[in-house]
């Protein structure tokens, strides 16, 4: 094929304003889909026995359903998933049939169940599906009893709960359908639209694979439409074929089109695509294709650059938990997530380290967000599972790798099948750090013997008796070719934790674009060495050097920070519910760090400011300078990127006030005089900072540009104690859709409405009307308390509260929120 980096990628997409065909999912049929009134048993069951209605053990749920979030934390159980437990679960549904639907195909397609699960139709097993994140569907039509109660039910077994790094939930975690269609449809995903243009010309190449499951031949025709956002259709082609029975048959189908919109980061253009099935003048079958116009170039020298204009790639790793709603899914939290890192300058996401729901992808179509799509942690070994604190204690070695040889290559198929056509997706990854140094795979190069070798004492050197690096090669070679098999369109990409020792392997020349983990002193020495290799950061920290590391280097085209998001999981020692060095928190609250981010990658005019005791502490920490510390290395003593905006502290104590900010130079006033002198922006450390006694009022810093105008503010307020709550949304907040979540955030005030960001205050949610309360999340790290309840403690004065609304669009309901001695606040929340 064309080498990718010279290709130019021209997709026709979805609309997202269009209302959305629930067999997008799919990719067939007519999708219902059943997430409501299923019942939960946690533990062991005989499926050949009777359900007693009356068990208790048994309890009505509505999916997505994660149990392990809705468990006590214990410090007993392992860090590496958050201090919760697995076990195995059960799920049943009753789906009552109708004799209409007779003569009709059946499944049930699931989006994802963590995991090992195992389906029943009517006592009878359908299939299993070891992995948690595959998206997956079974024909159940030969067990279906029409006219009549069908009783479904799903095995969920994740004993093994310590079988991943970081926190995955237990559960059917994302939405289930029941798919009806025609004995001749379309395959599961099975239409994919691979486009190229040609001068002002786009060409949608379709291919379609439909099967014809009757016992007789049919003659139809399929028809391929391009539509625009308000339903017009620009282009349309038709092909005629006869079908034979019991078969399978793949077509191709052109479709032209002149001055396609391209789609960008700022201005994300999307189409539709839509596709049917037609026989004696019947639309049988029907589905649509969510991707748009855009080109892109990768260049071991200049990068990447989309829609021919060169740029840096702003990324961030995403976990797919959500806090206090663990890994279930709900799409509006996820808008909210992915609107607020845009806002802050990120402009592509890597699902580390596992395909996530389909919604995430719709919505960074729709946003104008790249997505760099990843399969894997480990193949066909272990990966060391912290559990009793991050990087310390026994590990243990639960995983994935005992159904990597038999379902590895499916998996990753049918990751790239379901997603391909999303027009965000510039990337597939097949694996994330499975090159980690004698964890498992061991190399001389570990000697540190040979010209880049490790010499760091954590690798131990070279171990004879492990399983032998020159493998990397051969797997990795083996899953590039499952990715090409069904996308040519796209790079294959890995991130590389051991690049010194990967590069004495096959394994880098096996991908087409070589992610590089924490590797930023190889960047300059390997490009010289491997001038064709394509390198960027897969993995990065935070820091203001690895971001440089990118800026003053044309060949590296981005990085992606670790993290975008506070995750559950990976915990450090207790009590730590998860990972936290994220841009935003468990809340999905802008940290600190989130702004210093904004200051280096937006291109709007930002300042803010943040403070701490110059002695003492009092900034937080990533989880990397813990670890140093507790190595007893020193302190950085550069400004901290932690700095919380408060500004309440004993009179005459010396603070350290920094400000993040893109502006050329600031300067620092209280309550309107100068206490701070204009600096120009710090070049080594990308943060002004100035130390000044304290003294309470208005704190304020006023960003400048290089000849001294004014272009940004922001200050802080010392604040009284908390007196009441305010909703940041006002009094009435709207959702979208009937099952909808309405995302409540509140902010502690004083008498004079001022946030009080120590305030910690505990917050009581009373719900009356069609609604459920899905959860409360203050984004506290070390709250180890109960998840569970109504009642919720803020962390730096905000919560935010997640309401489901129970699927009527006349209802209203009431959120009446209450704490001791705060005014309380009530909230109308509706559904349109």
């Amino acid at each position: 094929m064309m080498p990718f980096f010279k290709y130019q990628i021209f997709v026709l997409a979805l609309c997202l304003l269009i209302t959305k065909n629930l067999s997008a999912q799919t990719g067939f049929g007519k999708a219902e889909k059943i997430n409501a009134d299923w019942r939960f048993h946690l533990g062991e069951i005989d499926v050949k026995k009777t359900i007693d209605a009356r068990d208790r053990s048994w309890r009505l749920v509505q999916l997505p359903h994660d149990w392990t979030v809705k468990q006590t934390y214990d410090p007993s159980l392992a860090s590496a998933t958050g201090y919760l437990p697995g076990g195995i679960g059960w799920y049943e549904k009753k789906l009552n049939i109708s004799k209409e639907d007779e003569g009709k195909k059946l499944y049930l397609y699931f989006e994802g169940v963590y995991n090992r699960s195992e389906v029943f139709v009517n006592g009878q097993s359908v299939g299993k599906r070891p992995n948690g994140y595959i998206s997956f569907g079974y024909d159940i039509t030969p067990h279906i009893k029409y006219g009549a109660e069908n009783q479904i039910m799903v095995r969920v077994d994740h004993s093994q709960d310590a079988d991943s790094r970081w926190y995955t939930g237990s559960g059917i975690y994302r939405d289930v359908y029941l798919v009806r269609t025609n004995p001749i449809h379309f395959e599961q995903w099975g239409v994919y639209a691979f486009p190229e243009v040609k001068g002002n010309r786009g060409i949608l190449h379709v291919q379609t694979a439909l099967t014809n499951e009757s016992p007789s031949s049919a003659a139809v025709s399929i028809v391929n439409e391009l539509l625009d956002k308000n339903g017009a259709v620009l282009a349309r082609k038709t092909n005629k074929l006869t079908l034979a029975q019991n078969a399978r048959q793949e077509i191709k189908a052109d479709l032209l089109v002149s001055n396609p919109k391209l789609w960008s980061l700022e201005t994300p253009n999307l189409y539709r695509l839509r596709t049917t099935i037609v026989q004696n003048n019947k639309v049988i079958d029907s589905t649509s294709v969510i991707t748009g116009f855009r080109t892109y170039k990768f260049d071991p020298n200049t990068g990447f650059s989309l829609n021919g204009k060169n740029m840096k790639v702003k990324g961030v790793c995403l976990h797919h938990d959500s806090g206090v709603l663990g890994a279930e899914v709900y799409p509006e939290v996820w808008r909210r997530r992915l609107e607020t890192l845009k806002s802050l300058g990120v402009n592509a996401i890597r699902t580390s380290h596992n395909p996530q729901a389909s919604s995430l992808y719709d919505l960074c179509d729709e946003l104008g967000l790249l997505v760099m799509d990843e399969a894997f942690d480990e193949w066909e070994f272990p990966k060391r599972k912290w559990l009793q604190g991050w990087n310390v204690g026994t590990p243990g070695l639960q995983g994935a790798y005992d159904y990597f040889k038999e379902w590895g290559e499916r998996d990753l198929a049918d990751m790239v099948k379901r997603d391909r056509n999303h027009l965000s997706i510039f990337a597939w990854s097949i694996g994330n750090e499975v090159d980690y140094p004698n964890d498992p795979y061991s190399h001389p190069v570990l000697d540190g013997n040979r010209e880049g070798g490790f010499t760091q004492a954590m690798y131990g050197g070279y171990k004879k008796d492990a399983p032998d690096a020159m493998r990397l090669g051969d797997i990795a070679k083996q899953l590039a070719a499952v990715v090409r098999r069904y996308d040519t369109s796209r790079p294959v990409t890995a991130g590389l934790a051991g690049v010194a020792m990967s590069n004495e392997t096959e394994y880098p020349g096996a991908l087409d674009i070589a992610g590089y983990n924490y590797t930023e002193s190889r960047y300059i020495q390997d490009h010289k060495r491997y001038p064709k290799r394509i390198i960027f950061g897969s993995e990065n920290r935070h820091d203001y050097a690895a971001w440089k590391a990118v800026t003053d280097n044309e060949h590296i085209f981005g990085q992606f920070l670790w993290t975008g998001i506070d995750y559950l999981g990976e915990s450090g020692r207790w009590p730590s519910r998860g990972f936290y060095s994220g841009l935003l928190d468990f809340a999905g609250f802008i940290k600190p760090r989130g702004y210093f981010r904004q200051s280096l990658w937006s291109d709007k005019p930002m300042a803010y400011l943040g403070t701490y005791p110059l002695k003492g502490g009092g900034a937080a920490s990533d989880v990397w300078s813990m670890l140093e510390s507790e190595q007893g290395q020193q302190r950085n003593q550069a400004p901290s990127m932690d700095a919380w905006p408060i500004w309440n502290y004993q009179a005459g104590q010396i603070i350290r006030v920094v400000s993040y900010t893109n502006a050329a130079k600031a300067r620092l006033e209280l309550n309107g005089t100068e206490v701070g002198p204009t600096k120009e922006y710090d070049q080594k450390n990308g943060i002004i900072y100035w130390d000044i006694p304290y003294s309470a009022g208005k704190l304020e810093v006023i960003g400048m540009d290089a000849k001294g105008k004014e272009t940004v503010r922001h200050y802080l307020q010392s604040s009284k104690r908390p007196q009441a709550i305010k909703v940041l949304q006002g009094e009435e907040v709207n959702v979208k859709a009937v099952d909808g979540v309405a995302q409540i955030e509140l902010q502690l005030v004083d008498e004079d409405g001022i946030p009080v960001a120590t305030a910690d205050d505990e917050i009581t949610c009373e719900v009356a009307g069609n609604a459920r309360l899905l959860g409360m999340e203050a984004g506290n790290n070390a709250d180890m308390g109960n998840y569970t309840d109504n009642r919720q403690r803020a962390f730096h004065g905000k919560m935010i509260i997640y309401i489901q609304m129970g699927g009527k669009t006349s209802d209203e309901v009431t959120v009446r929120l209450s704490s001791p001695w705060l005014k309380p606040a009530i909230v109308k929340v509706r559904s349109l």
